[in-house]
């Protein structure tokens, strides 16, 4: 992590990165909830994450290294993957995907938070603040049409306790696991998951998948779990735990337009409005409005008087 733990190029590369993919998975849980049970949702999800790493584990002996720590591996698979996919899979059968999106939006916050009750003061400057605002006030703007009313209370607060699961997961990463094979971690966290769920998945999977259910595990497999979880690591170990989740502020906006296009969800006309709101708020809550060089990058010279 660079000393500021501030944004850099390399962050905001990962930032945008993160941003698109994991707008894309309340689509797929929304779509492969139809006809798969949301234990199954996350029981294949983390079968197919784990076949994609393993070999790649296996070869870099990355599995021993993160056995090593496998409690806190455990506590990470609990607390990114096995709660919060299958409360989102629950929540889902209720609440459109646009919905879902914007909620676990409060991500940020809850990030803050937690490291506020930790001591870092560094979240109360003023930029900051006023970045977490800005964006919070723009992913309300955008759903302004079928407001948080819309929806199930119960699938409410399951996204929302999702929201504060993800804003713990970082502080995992970043204080128990920093030193650990990223690589390693996610593997043995998804093959923990898989065990976990299977007798779930046996008791409540029914009837036989959908295609494009089927075609939506596999997606969420591969690309939500598998190569997203590597990116997430490289983002915390760039910007640090309480700027890595800001991308969740955009993803709303990813999740509200593939709803709109794929599932003929409705569209607010707050959209215009909120978007550049979201953007300003990640900008100033990540860096104060300006990026910062890495660790060892000269900075620009500065023109003399």
């Amino acid at each position: 992590m660079n000393p500021q733990g501030a944004f850099t190029r390399r962050g905001w590369v990962l930032f945008a990165a993160m941003a698109l993919i994991w707008g894309v998975p309340y689509l797929f849980i929304r779509i492969a909830v139809e006809s798969i049970s949301p234990p199954a949702i996350v029981a294949g999800c983390a079968v197919i994450g784990a076949l994609v790493l393993l070999p790649f584990a296996l070869r870099s002996g990355a599995l021993t290294q993160a056995w090593r720590k496998w409690p806190w591996v455990l506590a990470f698979g609990a607390v990114e993957i096995a709660g919060p996919f299958l409360l989102l899979g629950h929540a889902e059968m209720t609440l459109s995907s646009g919905l879902t999106g914007l909620l676990v939006a409060t991500v940020p916050l809850f990030a803050a938070l937690i490291a506020l009750v930790g001591g870092d003061r560094g979240v109360l400057r003023p930029s900051r603040v006023i970045g977490l605002v800005v964006g919070f006030a723009g992913v309300i703007v955008v759903v302004a049409g079928p407001g948080l009313a819309s929806g199930d209370l119960l699938a409410t607060v399951e996204v929302l306790l999702v929201a504060l699961l993800y804003a713990t997961a970082p502080f995992i990463v970043a204080k128990k696991l920093g030193d650990v094979s990223s690589l390693g971690v996610i593997t043995v966290a998804l093959i923990a998951v898989a065990i976990f769920y299977t007798p779930f998945t046996v008791a409540t999977q029914h009837e036989v998948p959908t295609a494009p259910a089927a075609v939506s595990l596999v997606i969420l497999g591969v690309l939500c779990a598998a190569v997203a979880f590597l990116l997430f690591f490289a983002l915390i170990r760039e910007v640090g735990p309480v700027r890595a989740p800001l991308f969740t502020y955009v993803n709303p906006v990813v999740a509200l337009v593939l709803g709109a296009i794929v599932l003929a969800e409705p569209l607010t006309p707050g959209l215009l409005i909120g978007l550049p709101l979201i953007i300003i708020g990640c900008w100033f809550a990540g860096t104060g409005g300006r990026i910062r060089p890495r660790a060892g990058q000269a900075r620009p010279p500065t023109p003399a008087p």
